[in-house]
């Protein structure tokens, strides 16, 4: 269990996140006392602009131009350790509104997928796309034309070393897949908005976006990123703050939390290709999933949407490896990561929680490993559940909803937003 900060909560907060939530607590002082918590929090949030927010790390503001090759922009990513960057029209006048200089966000994840789609089997309606794909992979081996998501099974452990030294792969644009289907939109805050927006914001889009930017409408240009883990590490911060306690000390069996029931959690076996648990998180539009061991229940790891960076960053690891399984993707990374002493979720395993853990205990959790999910477990290891890194906010976001009877709720299913 996580302890709470001694002394009075006023006396110790000094960090911007921290200094936020006092904002928070001397507004909720001043509220009509006859209004629920709710009502309060929603009443606070609502009244504290999204520029009041803490600027973003150095590294989480990078941007990435239009015409970087998608070998470039996958170095920058991972250079700065961020998973997706906002795209900059390069051809866009210096005068440019902010709608028509930024033309997407470009995702780790977007890159492979769209590879991978890139080299799956001809349709008869475009017989020709073999033929071109071919062309400019330049020498990468047959098994490139013919790989996708469909036939994850026979990528080798050469595969991706292949790709990454393909011409196909150095010379093709990032502006070239500004409309495939994993190009996620621009959708930005105002400096005006309102705290709570970013709540609705991140919790109502249909694109799960894991960072919103915040623009300048003056400059035309990006001026703070506003991400999922930096909302949990403000809400961290705030411990011992009265308004953060009233809903923080609340079980997550109280909140109803998780839920997800076991039977509904999405899961890949260790023998299964690790091509099919990225497969599964595309479809099903999740973040990660367990891998479990053969011929048992039990979990052996976690891969998240965000490992799939592994592929494409250090294809080499794969080499004496048959065939890339879930077990065998696990096994590669870990060791590759502790061979270069870099500190990653994927080494430490699953992290997981129990019912009856509170809502703070679960929040600072999710800070202090700077993990995506939680498996929630009964007492005998055996998982209940399921809690992404959103699950706090999104918990509290609906509660505010509902309070303030917000029409965008209106047919508004949790499952399939915290899931």
């Amino acid at each position: 269990m996580m302890g709470t900060m001694e002394g009075s909560p006023r006396s110790g907060l000094s960090s911007p996140e921290a200094k936020l939530g006092m904002r928070v607590e001397d507004l909720w002082d001043i509220m009509e006392p006859q209004l629920s918590p709710t009502e309060k929090l929603n009443a606070c949030f609502e009244s504290i602009p999204v520029s009041a927010f803490p600027p973003a790390p150095s590294n989480q503001a990078i941007e990435i131009k239009s015409d970087a090759s998608l070998d470039e922009a996958v170095q920058i990513l991972a250079q700065h350790k961020i998973l997706s960057a906002p795209v900059v029209d390069v051809d866009a006048p210096e005068d440019a509104s902010w709608i028509d200089r930024y033309i997407g966000i470009v995702e780790f994840a977007g890159i492979v997928f769209w590879l991978l789609c890139q080299s799956e089997p001809p349709s008869p309606r475009s017989p020709s796309s073999a033929t071109a794909l071919a062309a400019a992979t330049n020498g990468v081996n047959a098994e490139f034309e013919f790989l996708g998501p469909e036939s994850a099974a026979s990528t080798n452990g050469n595969f991706f070393e292949a790709l990454t030294s393909s011409d196909f792969y150095k010379n093709t644009k990032v502006r070239d897949i500004s409309r495939s289907f994993r190009w996620a939109p621009f959708l930005a805050l105002q400096t005006s908005y309102s705290f709570l927006t970013i709540l609705l914001l991140l919790l109502l889009s249909k694109y799960k976006k894991k960072s919103v930017p915040m623009v300048d409408l003056g400059e035309g240009k990006i001026e703070n990123i506003i991400t999922q883990s930096a909302v949990i590490h403000m809400l961290a911060e705030c411990d011992g703050l009265q308004w953060f306690e009233s809903w923080g000390t609340k079980r997550l069996s109280e909140l109803g939390l998780p839920v997800m029931t076991p039977n509904r959690i999405i899961k890949v076996h260790e023998d299964e290709p690790v091509l099919q648990a990225f497969k599964l998180m595309r479809k099903k539009r999740i973040g990660g999933i367990p891998v479990i061991e053969k011929g048992s229940s039990r979990c052996v790891g976690n891969i998240s949407l965000r490992d799939v960076q592994f592929l494409l960053t250090a294809p080499e690891i794969y080499h004496d490896y048959r065939s890339i399984t879930a077990k065998t993707f696990l096994t590669a990374v870990r060791s590759y990561l502790e061979k270069n002493h870099e500190n990653c979720p994927l080494v430490t395993g699953m992290i997981t929680c129990k019912r009856d853990h509170t809502m703070k205990e679960l929040i600072q959790l999710l800070d202090s490993e700077k993990i995506h999910r939680i498996y929630v477990v009964d007492n005998d290891e055996n998982l209940e559940g399921v809690l992404p890194l959103w699950s706090p906010v999104a918990t509290l976001a609906i509660s505010l909803m509902v309070c303030c009877h917000c029409p965008k709720t209106a047919g508004f299913n949790i499952r399939n937003n915290i899931d």
